[in-house]
């Protein structure tokens, strides 16, 4: 019997949600369904609820601490859920994990240093490293059918061009297209990389979404070379829902790379987290597993859902089924329009809030992100409106 009820459709309107207040500054209008930023529409888990409104009717909002109950409710999930033996002086809050990723280009990197992504890929990879005057270097993913695959033969091409890569940045599990990468995937990735003494950061934040019986493997748990050749970035946030709560953490194995981080980070008071970002977290891996076991249930019928709609209305559109997240890439192509047309198409036409799939880089031409981390009758809406207009 189902004890949580993601079908409640929330206003989330006059709450401060992105996903909402910005449309007519984002999109040109705001008389839009919006399914773009990645939150859901789903209320957190009561459990966590319940915890942070007993915190805030104390009424004290003092200086808090990261407490060993903080540390061992992030080592016990990473053990019981993926399999890795983490320790606490590996561990680290960080205040997000684009922060993050800025912080490690600082420590690790210099002007003028060449930082490798993998488009088409989460769009702050490519924007953070331009802003810290870095090159981003692209090695793009190979599309084969619905699935995409790394380019090894290209990377190796590559690294022998570009003498200063540095850095690496890698979506485990992979954002916009959903792939979940395998042991063999990253044993290889972390070969080259380790050979050619590029540091891979691996943004790990979808990891717990994994759906339909697909296994997430954290990247430094693969091989000896990984492990000694990374950083690793996560957080509950994507998966209960706290992203306003900013409750992200590293994880860095290699005694060196981690002085040098938790150095930068202590140094410039990056470390500590807010008095709800450390109670939400571990209340979130002590109490809410069994609300995430329904709701991957219910965004894997999400995800059947909006694909057998498609197939049946819309056969111009194709579904890249995801093996994680809440996050569909949807194959536009055959529809044969620009991507200015594209995005004319879902915002003007269909009335719908979608990201542009080339935000994620050229190589998301033709595409469009569209999140279905919403209650199905939303879901239904949205799709009546992009039939209607195609």
């Amino acid at each position: 019997m189902k004890k949580y009820n993601f079908d409640q459709v929330i206003n989330r309107q006059n709450t401060d949600s992105l996903k909402y207040g910005v449309l007519k500054e984002r999109y040109g209008r705001d008389d839009l369904l919006p399914l773009w930023v990645a939150d859901m529409d789903f209320q957190s888990p009561p459990e966590l609820i319940d915890v942070l409104v007993k915190r805030c009717q104390h009424g004290i909002f003092g200086y808090p601490f990261a407490s060993q109950e903080y540390y061992q409710s992030i080592i016990d999930w990473q053990k019981k859920h993926h399999q890795w033996n983490v320790e606490k002086n590996e561990i680290s809050y960080i205040p997000g994990i684009v922060k993050g990723i800025a912080f490690a280009l600082d420590v690790f990197s210099e002007k003028g240093d060449q930082i490798i992504i993998q488009p088409p890929v989460y769009h702050p990879f490519r924007i953070i490293p331009n802003l810290h005057n870095r090159e981003v270097v692209n090695n793009p993913l190979i599309l084969e059918g619905d699935r995409y695959k790394m380019d090894f033969t290209g990377l190796e091409k590559l690294l022998i061009i570009n003498k200063k890569c540095k850095i690496l940045i890698l979506s485990n599990p992979h954002n916009p297209g959903g792939r979940v990468w395998s042991k063999k995937e990253l044993t290889q990735l972390a070969e080259i990389c380790y050979k050619n003494k590029v540091l891979v950061i691996s943004d790990e934040i979808h990891s717990d979404l994994v759906l339909n019986g697909n296994k997430h493997i954290p990247f430094a748990s693969v091989s000896q070379e990984a492990e000694q050749n990374s950083i690793t970035f996560n957080a509950p946030s994507k998966t209960f829902n706290i992203a306003g709560i900013v409750t992200s953490y590293s994880i860095i194995k290699n005694e060196k790379i981690r002085e040098k981080f938790h150095k930068y980070l202590v140094s410039n008071e990056l470390n500590d987290g807010t008095i709800f970002a450390y109670l939400a977290l571990q209340t979130a891996y002590e109490k809410g597993e069994e609300w995430l076991k329904e709701l991957k249930k219910y965004i894997e019928d999400n995800v059947k859902y909006v694909n057998d709609y498609v197939q049946n209305n819309i056969p111009q559109i194709k579904v890249m089924i995801p093996e994680a997240s809440f996050l569909l890439w949807l194959d536009c192509r055959k529809l044969h329009l620009s991507q200015k047309e594209l995005n004319s198409l879902f915002i003007n036409k269909a009335h719908l809030a979608l990201n542009d799939g080339e935000m994620f880089g050229k190589e998301g031409a033709g595409f469009m992100r569209m999140n279905i981390g919403c209650p199905r009758s939303l879901l239904e809406k949205a799709l009546h409106q992009l039939q209607k207009v195609i």
